[in-house]
């Protein structure tokens, strides 16, 4: 018998955990800042409607009819036609259990990022400068050995399965997640120069909506920021009751997804503003600085100069850092662990400690080839699976799902099933090509 969750609310807040990322809390607020700040705010909310929500909705109800792996479950519902849709199927299945892999490799690399500065933070908190200074100093033995760290907590959180492992763990680190970003938030806002940043975020500004790249910016976050297109939301649909409504668990963790995305915002962009006004540099070529050189330059120098408190602000930054790349390696090591127990009939255990192995390996590969290895790796998962992973996915519903479709079957009947059927047949195809052809081809 399968496993599943317990719990609807389980369910949302495993499948935010498995959206809300590194993305969320550093792309998301540096995007709003260099596109027009609200203005990117009000197109990016539009485009969740018109894409992000139906891309989840696609990916959810593949994995909840066919109850399976992605590579069984693309293979059943691409049958159409003959045996060619079915081996497309398969192979592109096979392609997220990969790109899973993958994408775990670098994460937990930039995980260990995360929980090696926490420590740092503590360290300095605690009046030890030798201990700070190793654990936030680039080296093979602190990567490696983070890596490890955060390799081992999520090989034991999936070794537990979905009810007893993955949901309980969701249901204590997604709320832990929240409210460290409230905390940090309020904090934040009592500092001189956050009002400035919380304007540059919330006032509307009409010459934000003149920048030619504010639409593709916005479908672009909305759609990675939902973790779609390595199969980790096919799997947890999989786990659903027969009976699940998936539009209305769709609209919830999308929902769920963008709070957080928007409470990240109003954490990182008043921080800046912050540092700005203690002259600190936080911008280059007119754009807002954001990702790597945001989390580990800027933030860390701002919380330095803040006296007694920075240390523990940092120690929390990073912790909250941490929490939401742990939410979403475990979510992605069950795609490859799901395909290990169902196609090749491991045990649980057995199928943790071969995907756990097999990252390990590709993350030690990463650290030791840092530089030619790295930025291609990330480049070719989100730049290049991901989009075309999650417009296969739309393929499937859309064109090649015939047997047991029930939106379909639903647009015989009532015109507004019919509308959406036809918005994920051809709309949003369209607008993820557009996405992809500028991610990968002029990004």
């Amino acid at each position: 018998m399968r496993d599943s969750f317990r719990t609807r609310l389980g369910f949302i807040l495993a499948a935010a955990g498995s959206a809300v990322g590194l993305g969320n809390i550093w792309g998301f607020p540096t995007q709003v800042a260099n596109h027009g700040g609200a203005a990117f705010l009000m197109v990016y909310l539009v485009v969740v409607v018109i894409l992000a929500i139906p891309a989840l909705y696609t990916e959810l109800s593949i994995g909840h009819q066919a109850q399976a792996n992605p590579v069984a479950a693309l293979g059943k519902l691409a049958q159409r036609p003959h045996r060619v849709g079915a081996g497309l199927g398969k192979s592109v299945g096979l392609l997220n259990v990969g790109g899973a892999v993958l994408m775990l490799s670098f994460y937990h690399i930039i995980a260990g990022w995360m929980l090696a500065h926490a420590l740092g933070s503590l360290a300095l908190a605690m009046q030890w400068p030798e201990a700070h200074l190793a654990l936030t100093t680039s080296s093979l033995w602190r990567d490696l050995v983070f890596v490890a760290v955060f390799l081992v907590g999520t090989g034991t959180i999936v070794v537990r399965g979905v009810s007893n492992g993955i949901e309980v763990w969701s249901r204590r680190l997604m709320p832990l997640l929240v409210v460290l970003l409230v905390v940090l938030i309020g904090y934040i806002a009592m500092q001189p120069g956050a009002g400035a940043g919380f304007a540059r975020y919330l006032q509307p500004s009409f010459a934000g909506f003149s920048d030619p790249n504010l639409v593709v910016a916005a479908m672009g976050q909305a759609f990675f920021s939902l973790s779609i297109g390595l199969g980790g939301m096919m799997i947890y649909g999989s786990y659903l009751d027969r009976n699940a409504n998936i539009g209305q668990l769709a609209v919830s963790v999308a929902a769920l997804d963008t709070l957080i995305a928007f409470l990240a915002g109003l954490l990182i962009i008043p921080a800046l503003y912050v540092a700005m006004g203690q002259g600190m540099q936080v911008s280059e070529n007119g754009q807002l600085i954001g990702e790597a050189q945001l989390i580990f330059n800027v933030l860390p120098e701002l919380f330095e100069r803040m006296g007694a408190a920075g240390p523990w602000l940092g120690f929390f930054f990073f912790m909250l850092l941490s929490i939401a790349a742990l939410t979403s390696t475990i979510s992605l090591a069950e795609v490859p662990i799901a395909y290990l127990l169902e196609s090749r009939q491991h045990s649980r255990r057995r199928a943790t400690t071969l995907v756990i192995a097999v990252i390990a390996v590709f993350a030690l590969a990463l650290v030791i080839w840092f530089v030619p290895l790295f930025a291609w790796t990330v480049a070719y998962v989100t730049k290049f699976q991901l989009p075309l992973s999650g417009l296969f996915y739309f393929i499937v519903l859309g064109w090649l799902w015939s047997r047991s479709n029930k939106l379909k079957e639903k647009a015989r009947e009532q015109w507004r099933f019919r509308l959406l059927f036809w918005h994920l047949r051809l709309v949003c195809p369209l607008l993820l090509l557009w996405v992809f052809v500028d991610v990968a081809f002029a990004g």
